[in-house]
């Protein structure tokens, strides 16, 4: 196989390529599109702006990409964000200094306590009772709403706290706070799962998890390790979400990010049937699902039909990634090979 033929066969070859061809147009429809700019050491522009509004939906992504690598699938992952949003609203609502950072440290730390509570949940639905994913993660997705709305009691929470609102639109050397915890938590996983087995454990619970565990691989608790720590991501996100607009909203927070961040593991290259993944290319399908929402801005396409647009474009990327594309290319490949080695005898 040639090397051009090796690149474009490669799974990150096409949202590379969808993610350069959305830069291109939003660079035809604003020409300042890439540039960036220091303001009061603070970096301002498009491309900060997606990586900023993109940070929660890369660390949900990260956590889904390890659950769908065991052949999983978690639903809740927005519901639990809005879980952890109202959690820490309504405890810095409730303290007599809701400016104060040990009270911000306090919220946070039980939100993202609670989360992991929730994790555990839904790793013991799908590890002890062997609920299929998809139904054992929808049981939270559903009440997960209504617990939130409990904790706001059905109120948009609205906080006047600066050190949480710094979680959302705060900045750190300059960088956005949200990119920053975004990266570290995407440094944390790939360090973890690539730099140790836990990685290849998990492929292969994904792969075959009954030979996996007559391998001694402890499925079980690979499965609560990777559902709690979606769970926690879910936490960090709905904390950012929250923060930005210093408001709890059980309704609107972190809705259908479950979805954005599905699809950005698929874009990457990580299959919904489990096994190998790539960390790597779920941060470029992350970026493709950003831009994308961006550019639907950019060219002035009305926001009612942002997510037929999107559906279109996953669609194509996700088509030209298949394997019957894939094969459909190198058998037409193959015809002009010999098409081309014909005419070379025949001269």
């Amino acid at each position: 196989m040639s090397g051009l033929a090796k690149v474009v066969s490669h799974r990150l070859f096409w949202p590379i390529v969808m993610l350069l061809v959305l830069f291109a147009i939003n660079l035809v429809a604003f020409p300042g599109f890439f540039t960036i700019t220091v303001r009061d050491g603070q970096l301002f522009g498009s491309l900060i702006d997606i990586l900023r509004n993109g940070a929660p939906t890369l660390i949900i992504a990260v956590g889904m990409t390890l659950v769908i690598a065991t052949r999983g699938i978690d639903l809740s992952v927005g519901a639990v964000a809005a879980i952890s949003g109202a959690v820490a609203c309504s405890i810095i609502l409730g303290s007599p200094e809701p400016g104060n950072l040990a009270t911000v440290a306090v919220a946070v730390a039980v939100a993202l306590l609670i989360s992991l509570v929730l994790g555990v949940w839904n790793g013991f639905l799908v590890a002890v009772l062997g609920i299929q994913p998809i139904i054992a993660t929808l049981i939270l997705m559903t009440a997960g709403r209504g617990v939130a709305m409990l904790i706001t009691e059905g109120q948009i929470l609205t906080v006047n706290s600066p050190p949480f609102k710094f979680l959302g639109s705060g900045f750190w050397f300059g960088v956005p706070v949200a990119v920053v915890i975004a990266a570290v938590v995407f440094g944390i996983a790939a360090l973890v799962t690539r730099r140790t087995a836990l990685g290849m454990f998990i492929e292969s619970v994904g792969i075959n998890p009954e030979a996996s565990r007559q391998a001694g691989v402890r499925a079980r608790g690979l499965l609560f390790a990777v559902y709690t720590f979606c769970a926690l991501c879910a936490a960090i996100a709905g904390l950012i979400l929250t923060a930005n607009t210093a408001a709890a909203d059980a309704n609107n927070t972190g809705l259908f990010i479950e979805l954005d961040a599905i699809l950005a593991v698929v874009i990457g290259g990580t299959s919904l049937a489990g096994g190998r993944y790539t960390l790597f290319g779920t941060l470029v399908g992350a970026l493709v699902i950003q831009t994308l929402v961006t550019t639907v801005y950019t060219v002035g396409i009305p926001p009612i039909a942002t997510m037929v647009f999107k559906a279109a474009v996953v669609t194509i990327v996700c088509l030209l990634q298949s394997p019957t594309t894939a094969e459909a290319i190198n058998g037409f490949r193959r015809r002009l090979a010999v098409r081309a080695g014909k005419g070379v005898a025949a001269s």
